[in-house]
């Protein structure tokens, strides 16, 4: 009888390890600690995991959108988020992209929108986007979304890096830079609010930085993917008042080449179980049927688009492949 239990458990293990093997991880492209992309994509993990049969999922700190982009068209990462201009400029093979075109990448949802931040201390005397010129400013890390966003923000006002000092930090550096006094102003493009200015408005007085009319209106111009988009009061310590901005999608995106059964439950799993992403963070209040259907600018995946129409919202024909 010991013999023959001995043997069971043996098998019972060998079974359970066998399945262990079988069972596919997934891998996230994120971006840095310090935004939103790392802790959402977390979540997303922890839901795939939980929810899909045969899964797991882990969150991978990247440089962000243009990075993530190369990755997931490469196989280095199977899922990944990326600003809405990015993702399309990546797919066109236009901007950042020129000359590479990376239209093997296929949409699963945008899910929610990122806001460009402009933040400096409140009494370094910067009160508008010209007042940037001369000063030291961080306009992101290397190849992110954010270097992107503030870039064309820039020169669609006028202000090329020839007018300013720029910086290329990652959130969490730019937020000790402007505490420490090393840099005079740092954009953020990152859905609010976002830890690393929460943690600098704790230790220091912050502002943000409004856009006018006129400079919304020229960044639209330049980048259609662009959208207004409006700070609320109180978002961070020291933020009285509304501050006018602009934003752009957060794009989830996959190789068209992933398995479309796959594509098809992230996709319900992502909306199905939207509150246990809310819990982790905020910015998933976003994340909507209508809001991915009406502000994704690639085509998307089969899977995903299944789901979709399984949920009778109107598709455009623009999110087909």
């Amino acid at each position: 009888m010991k013999l023959r239990t001995l043997l069971s458990a043996a098998a019972a293990a060998m079974m359970l390890t066998a399945t262990s093997a079988s069972a596919q991880q997934l891998s996230i492209a994120t971006g840095g600690t310090g935004g939103v992309y790392y802790p959402y994509g977390g979540g997303l993990a922890e839901l795939i995991t939980k929810y899909i049969d045969g899964s797991s999922a882990v969150a991978e700190v990247t440089g962000a959108s243009v990075e993530n982009m190369g990755l997931v068209s490469r196989g280095d990462s199977d899922i990944a988020i990326g600003l809405a201009d990015t993702v399309y400029a990546g797919y066109t093979g236009t901007g950042k992209f020129e000359g590479r075109t990376l239209d093997n990448v296929r949409a699963l949802a945008s899910i929610y929108p990122n806001a460009v931040q402009l933040v400096t201390l409140a009494d370094s005397g910067i009160n508008s986007l010209a007042d940037l010129k001369g000063k030291r400013v961080s306009v992101g890390a290397p190849g992110s979304g954010t270097e992107v966003s503030a870039k064309t923000l820039l020169e669609a006002n006028g202000i090329t890096y020839d007018d300013i000092e720029e910086q290329r930090l990652n959130f969490n550096e730019t937020a000790d830079a402007i505490r420490d006094g090393d840099i005079d102003a740092g954009f953020w493009s990152v859905g609010p609010p976002t830890s690393s200015i929460l943690n600098l408005a704790t230790t220091r007085n912050i502002k943000l930085i409004a856009l006018t009319d006129d400079e919304i209106l020229a960044a639209l111009d330049a980048e259609p993917t662009f959208a207004p988009y409006a700070l609320r009061k109180g978002i961070y310590e020291g933020v009285t008042a509304p501050v006018n901005t602009i934003s752009t999608p957060n794009v989830l995106f996959v190789s068209d080449e992933m398995d479309e059964e796959l594509a098809y439950q992230i996709t319900k799993t992502l909306f199905e179980k939207v509150d246990e992403l809310i819990a982790i963070h905020p910015a998933a209040n976003d994340t909507t049927i209508d809001f991915a259907l009406g502000s994704t600018p690639i085509p998307m995946h089969p899977g995903a688009l299944r789901y979709y129409e399984e949920t009778g919202f109107p598709i455009p024909e623009k999110l087909r492949p």
